[in-house]
């Protein structure tokens, strides 16, 4: 599998949230089972849990439509999710790195995110300002999730 060089591409940010949820259950929201319920337009998600297969959703935000692509770099059940994000607007076209590490507390999962490969410090910030938003719109979808 092909990796990324991101080494003309230097920027990059990683926040944390600790979500009151099983991490089984936040590593199924970042591949297919709950995507679509929390971040993609599900009708736009198409998505398979495998490796270097690629995968397409579109998200809305102020009123425009945003398509993203990737494929997924590493899956290590229940704790690691690492794929490639690629957008227009966020990444300028980019292949940036998304790492997503799960890890239990006594409070639920500790999220951690890193975003890597930005191709400036602008869109670097831009990520570290939306990131967190996401990670709470993702505790509020698992929180609605029946056991």
């Amino acid at each position: 599998m092909r990796y990324p060089d991101l080494s003309a591409r230097p920027h990059a940010m990683t926040v944390e949230r600790v979500i009151e949820a099983p991490i089984n259950l936040l590593y199924q929201a970042w591949t297919t089972r709950m995507f679509g319920r929390w971040f993609a337009d599900p009708d736009s998600l198409t998505m398979r849990e495998e490796l270097n297969v690629p995968f397409f959703f579109e998200t809305e935000f102020e009123g425009a439509r945003h398509a993203h692509y990737g494929r997924f770099l590493r899956l290590h059940f229940p704790s690691l999710i690492e794929m490639t994000w690629v957008n227009a607007q966020g990444t300028h076209g980019e292949e940036t790195v998304v790492t997503v590490e799960l890890n239990k507390t006594d409070d639920g999962t500790l999220v951690r995110l890193t975003h890597a490969g930005f191709p400036d410090e602008e869109s670097r910030d831009r990520h570290e300002a939306a990131w967190p938003l996401v990670l709470a719109d993702l505790a509020d979808a698992v929180l609605s999730v029946d056991p």
